[in-house]
């Protein structure tokens, strides 16, 4: 029963993924689109004054020191997101919500962005895994180059609430 349980599973899992990258992140991007449209009220509403309060105390050079990294980070942050979307990914994983493998905030929540975990998971997507989010294993992606693993490891985990 539980063998026939488990093929039914990756089943549903295969029959999920064949749907074209695309598809797939037109689907995630509407999904968090929806859930950002419904929540930004109240989220303005929230930082309107701290973002105010912080702009009058701020002085002139606080501001030219974080400039230069903003940009580094998002294009960082833009080459990762863009090969999970060309990848199978997002059949998968979410940004913000469980699917049939972790959110990206929730790997990132677990995973400090340190070399060590980059390289460990960068490894994990090209080999494949099971058992660290459950019982449901990774597809492996040996066709995956370990660089790009890395980009979309650091995406990934810039993603830290």
């Amino acid at each position: 029963m539980k063998r026939t349980l488990f093929v039914l599973g990756c089943l549903a899992i295969f029959m999920a993924s064949c749907a074209s990258p695309e598809e797939r992140a037109a689907a995630n991007k509407a999904a968090d689109s929806a859930k950002a449209s419904t929540s930004a009220p109240a989220t303005e509403a929230a930082t309107t004054p701290a973002t105010t309060d912080t702009a009058a105390k701020a002085t002139t050079p606080a501001p030219a020191a974080t400039t230069p990294a903003a940009p580094a980070a998002a294009a960082e942050k833009s080459k990762g997101e863009a090969l999970i979307a060309k990848a199978d990914c997002l059949a998968c994983h979410s940004k913000t919500q469980k699917l049939v493998g972790p959110a990206y905030v929730n790997v990132a929540g677990k995973y400090p962005a340190t070399d060590e975990n980059i390289e460990h998971l960068a490894d994990k997507i090209i080999a494949g895994g099971q058992g660290v989010w459950g019982a449901i294993p990774m597809t492996p992606h040996p066709t995956l180059s370990k660089d790009d693993a890395k980009e979309m490891v650091k995406y990934i985990l810039s993603l830290k609430k």
